[in-house]
């Protein structure tokens, strides 16, 4: 080890190493297999940078991404080589040379490059001695990013005996590290946790309630600062980038549809410049390495806790104060579980990734420290209040909510448990849309009963009860609110709910009888334009127009002029289904009249 710490010092100009990357470094060293969980930022690469300089043969390194493979290259004072698809073939021999010749004694691949018969049988003769798997939690079924690429690495055991197994990564559960340490080495080897608090990082989670203004709200204070600002899709992320250049912000998009070139330029922009915002979809960040990033704002729900904590960990990597901020809504969460019911993935895995985004959500909906149920969540209880995130900076004020959740428990009872919030909502505050009033809802003793509470009232509400599991989600059912037995032992008088404060802005919303006094003030070309696609579409259905949209729900659509989905989950008279069968077909026809 005294050897290591003049590699430390000499090679990377560190005086010691950081708490935990001692205990992995010796393990390594020493042959034995190890996987390590640590935080995002603790500076894992120096891990098995400074035994692979120390080993006598070399050694590969199993990275995701290019990125990542490029940020290893960077490394001060590693002389590293990597093959991959975004070199050129001139560029990839001659990187191979020079790791066969021993000039480089790291290789960064991606694991199917690796697992090819041809590579394998190449790197035999030169006796590696070491491969280290990064983001290993994509190696199991258990984690939330599973690749089945990654699979193939089980095999590198048997092939290579005397190899040493080193396997690295910021997010899995006892669980997933179960997993991983059986499949890349058969568990003949130790799990490192070295905990997943980041201090630094100032937790917050906000309802989205007029995102583009909240965006603009929060970045406001932080022009100077480097930051991320992470979207659900491609087209939202071309839409965040404009809107904040015409903020006069230095903003860059970051997808998977752009050209290599492009995504190359805006990374290096980032990496190089000061006062960025990178707007991007979950295709940038894994490997990215920027000490000075100030903020990571969510402008839609994560996937999962892994995700959401995968991501934010690229702020503050410099130890210094930096904010991670999550806007959210329950239009996310709809399209979050349509995702997870689109994969084609298993039952088991399908209903493990359901949890997941449950546990997401009942943070979002934390009425105590943010932190201490982030790490909970990963098994770190017992942790003490923050005083750094939003929950204990403004704490919320917990009220007896025991009367509001029994109206809205008797209204999903009464209606078969069978519909989703939208309508719920329009069942308690007495909204006679035709969807009520086709079956008879109107004339239910909970018709009306909640008129007195905004719309946002209700929808903060069912969050809540969601979170707090007096309600679940049917999925196969398109999102249908089902009571837990929590939820009808309330509803019979045998609990009570205490709910956080909720806060409802005055409506911008209108009722349908307002809609209907307001209709002389749309854009009569535009109804029209709505009301033609209504027709075809109807003509192909073979079903009335109303049953697509009602009138009322075209000229709610003309007043509010959504843009994306989440905002046409909004609109009057749109549940999750339509918003599924219909809502990019409109959102095209009100774009095109942009």
């Amino acid at each position: 080890m005294s050897r290591a710490r003049e590699i430390l010092a000499e090679t990377f100009g560190f005086p010691a190493f950081r708490p935990g990357q001692e205990d992995v470094v010796e393990r390594l060293l020493a042959g034995t297999n190890t996987l390590c969980v640590m935080p995002t930022g603790a500076g894992k690469s120096l891990c098995y940078q400074v035994p692979a300089l120390l080993k006598d043969g070399p050694s590969i390194i199993v990275s995701p991404l290019t990125a990542l493979m490029d940020a290893g290259l960077a490394a001060n004072g590693v002389n590293a080589a990597a093959i991959h698809s975004g070199r050129s073939r001139e560029e990839n021999v001659a990187a191979w040379m020079a790791f066969k010749s021993g000039e480089a004694k790291l290789l960064y691949l991606s694991p199917e490059r690796l697992m090819t018969e041809r590579m394998l049988s190449a790197l035999e003769p030169l006796a590696p001695a070491m491969f280290i798997v990064d983001e290993a939690h994509c190696i199991s079924k258990w984690g939330a990013s599973f690749r089945p690429e990654y699979e193939m690495l089980t095999a590198l055991k048997q092939r290579f005996p005397n190899a040493t197994l080193g396997a690295f990564t910021a997010t899995a559960d006892e669980a997933t590290q179960a997993d991983i340490a059986a499949k890349l080495f058969d568990r003949d080897g130790d799990v490192l946790v070295h905990g997943f608090d980041r201090p630094n990082l100032s937790l917050a989670v906000k309802p989205k309630q007029g995102w583009k203004a909240q965006l603009i709200e929060f970045l406001e204070p932080r022009r100077q600062a480097a930051g991320i600002v992470y979207c659900l899709s491609r087209r939202q992320t071309e839409e965040v980038a404009e809107l904040l250049c015409a903020e006069g912000y230095r903003a860059l998009p970051y997808h998977a549809g752009l050209s290599p070139e492009t995504r190359r330029e805006n990374q290096e922009s980032f990496m190089a410049e000061s006062g960025v915002v990178m707007v991007a979809t979950i295709a940038f960040g894994m490997g990215i390495d920027k000490p000075d990033i100030r903020y990571v704002l969510h402008l839609s729900l994560p996937g999962s806790m892994e995700a959401y904590y995968q991501e934010i960990g690229r702020a503050g990597r410099d130890g210094a104060p930096a904010d991670a901020m999550m806007l959210y809504s329950m239009a996310d969460a709809r399209l979050r579980r349509q995702f997870i019911e689109e994969e084609g993935a298993s039952e088991d895995h399908r209903r493990r990734e359901h949890k997941r985004l449950d546990a997401l959500l009942a943070y979002c909906e934390a009425t105590q420290c943010r932190r201490v149920a982030l790490l909970a969540y990963f098994g770190e209880g017992g942790a003490e209040a923050c005083g750094n995130c939003d929950v204990c900076l403004d704490p919320p004020e917990l009220i007896d909510g025991t009367r509001e959740a029994q109206m809205l428990f008797s209204a999903i009872a009464r209606t078969g448990e069978r519909f989703g919030g939208g309508h719920i909502t329009d069942v308690l505050r007495g909204s006679a849309t035709e969807k009520v009033t086709a079956r008879g809802h109107d004339s239910l003793p909970t018709f009306g009963i909640g008129a007195d509470k905004a719309k946002t009232y209700w929808q903060g509400l069912i969050r809540q009860m969601l979170a707090g599991g007096w309600l679940e989600l049917d999925i196969s059912g398109y999102g249908a609110l089902r009571l837990t037995p929590a939820g009808r032992a309330v509803l019979k008088g045998e609990g009570k709910v205490e709910i956080r404060q909720i806060v409802t802005k005055r409506e911008n919303r209108r009722t349908k009888t307002a809609i209907a006094a307001a209709a002389e003030g749309v854009d009569d070309e535009l109804l029209a334009r709505l009301k033609a696609v209504r027709r075809d579409l109807a003509s192909e259905k073979g079903v009335p127009a109303y049953v697509i949209f009602s009138d009322a729900s075209l000229i709610d659509m003309c007043l509010i002029q959504p843009r994306t989905l989440d905002e046409m989950a909004s609109v009057n008279g749109v549940g999750p289904k339509k918003l599924k069968d219909f809502g990019e077909t409109f959102l095209t026809a009100l774009a095109t009249s942009a």
